[in-house]
């Protein structure tokens, strides 16, 4: 890829959390790379910073984005371990999940990729962020989209981990102390809202109590939403594709969310390359 401005910036890029929305991050990605946006330091939350470590692995995103087109229920379903005694700590294993990102990443380590990351995690003990820049990357993945009560949380050095979106939703201040000069904030969390409905599916309506899934969802949403308010406001640049018609859990539905992040972030590059070419 080309860089077509100064070379005396770093552009960061911070890639937030949402789960399935998050497949957005993927048509930002591609929207920067057609316009010949450099992307020099990425930190990712939760699905940001599944996304981001598999573009800082190589610096490429197609095979992420053919994994996004072409999953449906049936093989995102072999993706669950179930955890039995799931009371004491989580639904899911992460085992499988694992597996999955190792098929697209490898065994990889921090020193390895091509372009600085790290990912952020909130230790479930004392409440406070981990922001993870060495060791085994997918186990950093892992602790970063660790879902409270959904998964497992991950032991990582000693202490527990869990989804960073609790603490540090949009991570564009990682981003910026990583050395960033001008920083790209994705946010993939809409105005809780403009859901439609707190049903079992993004398609059709109910009059029946939100789920247990739903409502965890939600009540994540509402507190995410409130600190990404916040911490976005350090962005020199935010993008927040709308996906609010998309469901948390509806991974297959991969097309609609990457092609609502490249919209959004098509429309913002004049505006990221003015800004840029004053350095």
């Amino acid at each position: 890829m080309t860089d077509v401005i100064g070379s005396s910036r770093k552009v960061g890029l911070a890639l937030g959390s949402g789960a399935a929305k998050g497949i957005a991050h993927i048509g930002v990605i591609k929207a920067l790379r057609e316009a010949d946006i450099p992307i020099d330091l990425i930190a990712g939350t939760s699905i940001g910073a599944l996304v981001g470590a598999c573009y800082a692995a190589d610096a490429e995103i197609s095979l992420l984005e053919e994994i996004a087109l072409t999953s449906n229920l049936r093989k995102l379903s072999q993706l669950l371990d179930l955890k039995f005694a799931f009371i004491r700590s989580g639904i899911l294993h992460g085992g499988r999940v694992e597996s999955f990102l190792k098929t697209i990443i490898g065994d990889r380590d921090f020193t390895e990729l091509a372009i600085p990351f790290c990912a952020v995690a909130t230790d479930i003990k004392t409440g406070s962020e981990v922001v993870i820049n060495q060791g085994p990357l997918i186990k950093a993945v892992r602790a970063s989209i660790s879902i409270p009560v959904v998964f497992v949380p991950v032991n990582y050095d000693g202490r527990y981990l869990v989804d960073g979106g609790t603490t540090n939703p949009v991570p564009a201040d990682v981003v910026r102390f990583m050395g960033a000069t001008f920083t790209i904030a994705v946010n993939v969390l809409n105005d809780p809202k403009k859901r439609k409905h707190l049903g079992l599916t993004g398609d059709k309506k109910s009059n029946k109590p939100p789920s247990l899934i739903n409502t965890l969802i939600q009540s994540l949403y509402i507190m995410e939403y409130e600190i990404i308010r916040a911490s976005i406001l350090k962005a020199d640049i935010i993008i927040e594709p709308d996906v609010s018609h998309i469901e948390a859990y509806e991974f297959y539905r991969g097309a609609e969310a990457i092609e609502a992040g490249y919209k959004a972030a098509t429309t913002v590059i004049p505006e990221i390359k003015n800004m840029l070419s004053e350095y």
